[in-house]
Formats: C-alpha cells, structure tokens, sequence
C-alpha cells in the first residue's frame, strides 16, 4: 500500500461578505487529493480535503516541502501496526520531523488539510463512514443517528441590513434549524442591536442566539459590549479580541457572558496556553477547526489539552461547518457542529446526505468523508486527478 500522487489547487472561493474586520471577497482556499494504490470498484481510493473557510490557501508549504516529504517516505513507514491501512498520526509526526518548534501557523493548515484527507482514506478502506472509524478508535464505538447543529451567518454588506438578515433567519428556521450565530461588532451598537432583536424574534422558542465577534475589540471595547448585550441572554459570544490576548478574553468573560474562541489557534500547545491563561474555567466554548490545526489527529490533541484544564467534549463545538467537522463531532461526542448554507460558494453546506431537522443533522453514509456526495464541491475535487 503506498501513495501515489499528491495534488493540491488553489481556488477562489467566491464570497462577497464581511465580518467585523475581515473582507472575504478575496478569500481562497486549498483542496488536495491525495491517491492510493489500493483499488476499490476499479478505481484507486483517493482522499479529498479542503482548508475550511476565512484562510486563504496553502499550497505553498504543500508544495515545497509536505508533498515532496510524504511521497519521499518508504510506505512501510505510513502503516498501522498490522499492515492493512495508513496511520495518520504516524505520518503526521514523520512530516513533522524536521520542523521547528512552534509557527504552527506557518505549516498547521497545510498539515491538516493533509490530514484530514488521509483520514477519508482510512475510512473509506475500511468501508465506513469516518465518523465510525473515529468513534471505534477514540470514542464509544457506538454509532450516533443525529448530532446538534446550529447555522451561521449573518454577515454584514447588506443593502438593508436588518431585513436581510430576517430573510436569513426564516429560511434557517424554515430548513430545520434552531440555534444561529450571527456576526457583529462591525457596525454601531444600535444596528447591532436591531440585527440581534431581529434574528431573536424569529428563532423559533428555545432557540439560542450566538455573537461572532471576529476579534473586533480590545479588553476595555470587549468589556463594554459584553455589558450592553448582555440583557438578551446571548448563548455566547464568539472571539470578542485577538485569540492571543487572554486578559482580554478574561476581562470580557468576567461580565458573566458566555465566551467561545479557538478557531484561530492551531495547535494543542496554543490551546493550552489560552485556557491556562484566559482563566474562564467552565465559561468557555472551544472551537477547533481541524484542517486549520493539523486534522483530525490535530484535534485529539487539542480534546486531550482540554481534558487536562476540566473542558467537557460537550463544551467543543468544531468550526468550519462542513462535513469534516460534522464526522469528528459525530464520532468523537462533541457539543455540536455549526452549519454555513450559502456564503461560501461550492464548500457551502453539508452532503446530500444530511437532513436537518429540530436543530439536529443526521449522519452521512458514504464510506469516508463523504464528499462524494457534495456535488458542486465533488466535481472540483474529482477534477484533480483527472
């Protein structure tokens, strides 16, 4: 068993919206397949990975060092301990080995979209979708059916702000979901504060309203937003400063809001840094985002970093809302995973094979990831390696 080719491109992933600092107009991002030896219906199995969204790509790592270093490995080296399947943590130290300590940053992306479609090779080996093979590994072994999802939007660049996002959230409402996040801190606190009204009048009773900040203020603005919205009863407020200024994450959680961040961390060590010096103990929702933090193996790391500071898995909610986070909540007992419908041109939404219903997605059936099943995005992927 060996790999064969490796191919990665950068595509333009067609957004025109705006969060409170960052235009995504520009915004591009990296998919791989990477193709085995291993034949199956005739054909080799091959594993597809994106780099989420709000980074640009990474084909440049990819390009001068990763995919040279894997395709030059012996493949011997790659397998599990019986021979039968590559072994991603193994692969993922051996890509490692001749990298410096810290700027994850700098390689993490590459390494996890990397990782991630090494993953969907293992479950697809293994004829299952990767939600199993991730829960019979590391999770209870037992199949879940639904999983907790709420939808994110609500971006700014809107002609009428306000209006548009009640159309937004009456379709959410409409296709089956309960709880949203929105963005804010972008515009002036009373037209924030219409957007939030408005978005609350329509979840349907019992559905929960999150902030995304974006990281748009210091300790002392952060503070004083907190203050002022916390009346409505906000189920969290998501990156309220820069993900390194743990004063300011502590300062704002100490208003009694609920606090959530971790999408722009890129590893175990930055995540137990931020935990240990933010100092919200239970106040906290994580959300890694695994092709951004070194994949699915990337993740363990980062639950077991949370274990150690008392993180429950019911308190991890994985960015990204696409199918590579919908498997590892599924099979690894997570919180819950977000949803983006429309934003994002082809990476937007989940397969076909997810339905959503009472603010829960059912599971994909395709062995791997299950991409196969995204038509719009399959045919970009599948181009690779034609």
């Amino acid at each position: 068993m060996r790999i064969t080719r490796v191919i990665e491109r950068t595509i333009k992933v067609e957004s025109k919206i705006r969060n409170a600092r960052v235009d995504l107009s520009e915004m591009t991002a990296t998919i791989v397949a990477v193709v085995t030896d291993v034949i199956q219906e005739g054909r080799p199995v091959v594993g597809y990975a994106f780099n989420s969204y709000g980074r640009y790509a990474c084909g440049g790592p990819l390009r001068e060092r990763f995919i040279p270093r894997l395709l030059a490995t012996e493949p011997e080296s790659f397998l599990d301990d019986e021979g039968t399947n590559l072994d991603p943590p193994r692969i993922l130290a051996s890509l490692l080995a001749r990298e410096k300590a810290g700027g994850h940053a700098e390689r993490s992306m590459a390494l996890g979209t990397l990782d991630c479609a090494l993953w969907d090779i293992v479950a697809k080996i293994e004829c299952c979708p990767l939600y199993q093979v991730l829960s019979d590994r590391f999770g209870t072994g037992r199949s879940a059916t639904t999983v907790p999802v709420y939808v994110g939007g609500g971006f700014y660049g809107a002609e009428d702000p306000v209006a548009t996002l009640r159309d937004e959230v009456s379709r959410w409402v409409d296709a089956g979901y309960r709880d949203a996040k929105i963005k804010a801190g972008g515009v002036s606190l009373d037209l924030d504060r219409k957007r939030i009204e408005a978005a609350l009048d329509l979840l349907p009773s019992g559905g929960r309203l999150a902030l995304d900040l974006s990281c748009a203020f210091d300790a002392q603005a952060g503070v004083a937003f907190a203050k002022d919205v916390k009346p409505y009863g906000l189920w969290w407020l998501e990156e309220p400063c820069d993900p390194l200024d743990y004063d300011g994450y502590h300062a704002v959680g100490e208003t009694g809001v609920g606090i959530a961040g971790g999408e722009n961390l890129f590893g175990a060590r930055e995540f137990d840094n931020f935990l240990r010096y933010a100092r919200l103990g239970s106040n906290i929702v994580l959300q890694p985002d695994p092709p951004l933090a070194y994949g699915i193996t990337g993740l363990l790391d980062i639950l077991s970093t949370a274990q150690t500071h008392g993180v429950p898995h019911a308190s991890i909610y994985p960015h990204g809302g696409n199918l590579m986070s919908l498997h590892a909540v599924a099979g690894l007992g997570l919180g819950g995973v977000e949803a983006y419908l429309e934003q994002f041109g082809v990476f937007s939404g989940f397969s076909h094979e997810v339905r959503i219903a009472d603010g829960r997605a059912t599971l994909p059936a395709l062995p791997g990831i299950g991409f196969e099943a995204q038509p719009a995005l399959y045919a970009v992927m599948s181009d690779l390696i034609r």
